[in-house]
């Protein structure tokens, strides 16, 4: 018998990984948020890794979850490509103003991954932040943590 479109799928895609997301959509309301206005917000790390941007290079993914206010539960993402050494600074000095006690450097992508598990480590329930969200001259956003609070 031949193989089924659906197999394939099922054999390409993380259809576990799939049905996660979608549990976790379903959980937070479906992404049913109001857009996050620019200023400032006390925020917790929710999500921290290094993946692909939509064409394919590296990037730094920070998702800040609002904590109090009238966006509680709202999210603000944080996306640094880092194909160039701009980018990898960016992405660096963003990292050390997490106040993780985590030597933030770059030396691959592997070893990045890795300090970025020990960064999550080290911050998960212990700390927040006051994150300043805001756009600079040319309309890009940018994000500044403003303050660090032990929970």
């Amino acid at each position: 018998m031949a193989k089924e479109l659906w197999d394939e799928f099922d054999e390409k895609i993380d259809v576990e990984g799939l049905a996660a997301d979608a549990k976790e959509a379903a959980e937070n309301g479906g992404g049913n948020f109001k857009e996050v206005p620019l200023g400032n917000y006390e925020v917790e790390i929710n999500k921290l890794e290094l993946t692909k941007s939509k064409k394919g290079d590296p990037m730094l993914s920070i998702w800040f979850k609002i904590v109090a206010g009238e966006y509680k539960g709202s999210l603000i993402f944080y996306n640094q490509v880092m194909s160039q050494g701009f980018g990898i600074h960016n992405a660096n000095e963003m990292l050390r103003s997490l106040d993780s006690g985590v030597e933030v450097e770059f030396v691959s992508f592997k070893k990045y991954h890795k300090m970025l598990l020990d960064i999550v480590e080290a911050i998960d329930g212990n700390l927040e932040y006051e994150l300043k969200y805001d756009k600079n001259s040319k309309g890009y956003n940018t994000y500044e943590i403003k303050d660090v609070f032990e929970k």
